[in-house]
């Protein structure tokens, strides 16, 4: 949990600086979302060259050699750009590397505190994941300015090298972390059959997976709009910033809500919320409001992300675990790559402000519908516990994990 923290920390500082590394030395505007594009690809693909690859990342130690990979990705960025040679190519190539790490990496560490959780005791493993979002906001807070920071005294790729250097710590901090060994068989879980009996986790990745996709509105956008305005930096701080710090009121109250609101109708208002929140943004573009929506918004969000993430921890365990948090991590990684990929050239033609609206409307839509959808295919009284006692499938699932680990929903 510390390494990841320590790496999300990087990210956040570098994430100022690699759009305008990028835009520095290739002037194109499309550009800038062309690495993480990229990266998605990989990703996407995963549920089939990944079904056997991620189920060998079960331990501290393979964990960091996949990290070593993820560095090397990184570093390719602000190598190229010190060289002279940064091109789109490059861009390709980093991003399709680094995915590949990434589809082995997210729901490889996942899974590991997961484990250890379990070990503690019931809902530990959702409190371990959910302290580990946690730390990210922590990076989220303080991350965005200390890059702005350092952008505004010159310093952009070292903030890349920087980067580079954390994912590979990390991934040595987390050599001696014992995981659940995954099934020595040949049928080993799919994504696909692990979500089976899981709608209520389909309906909470439809919700994420459309935030995920115009996330490039408010990374990118906000980029943008304070390149336009002679402050680079300066707006995507703002807003990564309040989101940081309503990520983590929302980190502090987030399991007690879970567990007693029913996760899939407050996944869908937690990505309305958001929506409307990125819609606030483009109307009203000052840094102060940028940074109040930031926060709103990321209250809501940590919500919705503990309620899906109760889900699986409850009703799964080990190698169909892993499947779930790798069809988790193919749902945000490819979404919000294909975000980025698309992103730039749809921020070039219509402007960053207009997106941002845009993209807001289309998520609390699809929010919306996901709980209109789920409601209406739910058995009335379902979801809470009945006059007899029954429980919600999220209530049960997983009661007796401790004896089952090959549970289903």
């Amino acid at each position: 949990m510390l390494g990841s923290g320590f790496a999300d920390l990087a990210f956040r500082i570098a994430q100022v600086a690699l759009p305008l590394v990028v835009l520095q030395e290739t002037g194109s505007v499309a550009a800038t979302g062309l690495a993480g594009g990229a990266a998605g690809v990989p990703v996407l693909l995963s549920p089939w060259w990944a079904r056997r690859a991620r189920q060998w990342v079960d331990s501290g130690r393979r964990l960091a050699v996949v990290a070593a990979v993820q560095a090397l990705a990184l570093a390719m960025v602000p190598g190229a750009a010190s060289l002279g040679v940064l091109s789109a190519g490059v861009l390709v190539v980093s991003g399709l590397l680094l995915g590949s790490g990434d589809a082995l990496a997210t729901p490889g560490r996942s899974a590991l505190l997961a484990d250890t959780g379990d070990r503690w005791g019931r809902d530990k493993a959702v409190l371990l994941l959910t302290w580990q979002d946690g730390i990210r906001r922590v990076g989220m807070v303080v991350g965005p300015s200390i890059g702005a920071a350092a952008v505004a005294v010159g310093l952009m790729d070292e903030l890349l090298w920087i980067e580079a250097a954390a994912v590979l710590s990390a991934g040595l901090l987390a050599v001696r972390v014992v995981g659940e060994r995954s099934l020595d068989s040949a049928e080993l879980p799919s994504i696909r059959g692990s979500l089976g009996g899981r709608s209520e986790v389909l309906y909470g990745w439809i919700a994420r997976g459309t935030g995920c996709l115009t996330w490039f509105s408010f990374t990118l956008g906000l980029s943008v709009i304070g390149a336009e305005k002679g402050r680079p930096g300066v707006y995507l701080a703002a807003g990564m910033s309040g989101y940081g710090v309503g990520a983590l009121l929302g980190t502090l109250v987030s399991l007690a809500v879970v567990r007693r609101v029913s996760p899939v109708p407050l996944a869908a208002i937690a990505w309305a919320c958001m929506g409307l929140c990125w819609v606030g943004m483009g109307v009203w573009t000052t840094p102060g409001a940028i940074a109040a929506f930031g926060a709103l918004s990321g209250t809501t969000v940590v919500l919705g992300i503990a309620a899906v993430s109760i889900l699986i921890t409850r009703s799964s365990a080990g190698a169909e675990r892993r499947a779930l948090l790798a069809g988790q991590a193919v749902v945000v990684n490819a979404s919000s790559s294909a975000g980025l990929l698309i992103g730039g050239p749809v921020i070039a033609a219509v402007g960053a402000e207009p997106t941002l609206v845009g993209s807001g409307l289309l998520t609390s839509a699809v929010a919306i519908g996901v709980l209109v959808v789920s409601r209406a295919g739910k058995p009335v009284g379902s979801g809470r516990k009945g006059a007899a006692g029954e429980s919600a499938p999220w209530e049960t699932a997983g009661h007796d994990h401790d004896h089952d680990p090959c549970r289903a929903a």
